[in-house]
């Protein structure tokens, strides 16, 4: 979700150990390495975790955005550029997402249960 002051309080994050110690609740986002989303049930979560969050972590050169959306799927946004994502990738649940640049895939199969 983004605050008033325009900061973003993602639903997760992938981070080297201790990288946060000492920051307090709203630390810089250089350094992390994985963002995750999920998708909202409100009527403007396209418009905000589709586009605004993808530009805002790109802006930020977050190496990967990975939304999961409650419909049906999982999309990896990664080499950021110029505040947009060169490579986006999106998968239907049941497959197994590798995370680039960590070392990490993701077994997508047990989202079914939460989808709509």
């Amino acid at each position: 979700m983004f605050t008033p002051e325009g900061v973003a309080q993602p639903d997760g994050i992938l981070a080297p150990v201790d990288h946060f110690a000492g920051q307090g609740e709203w630390a810089d986002p250089a350094g992390v390495l994985v963002v995750v989303e999920v998708t909202s049930w409100d009527s403007d979560t396209s418009a905000r975790d589709r586009g605004e969050k993808a530009h805002a972590y790109a802006a930020c050169d977050i190496g990967v955005y990975l939304l999961v959306d409650r419909d049906d799927s999982v999309t990896v946004h990664s080499e950021p550029r110029g505040g947009r994502c060169r490579n986006i990738a999106e998968l239907g649940y049941g497959h197994a997402v590798e995370i680039p640049g960590v070392g990490v895939t993701l077994s997508t199969d047990g989202l079914k249960r939460y989808g709509r």
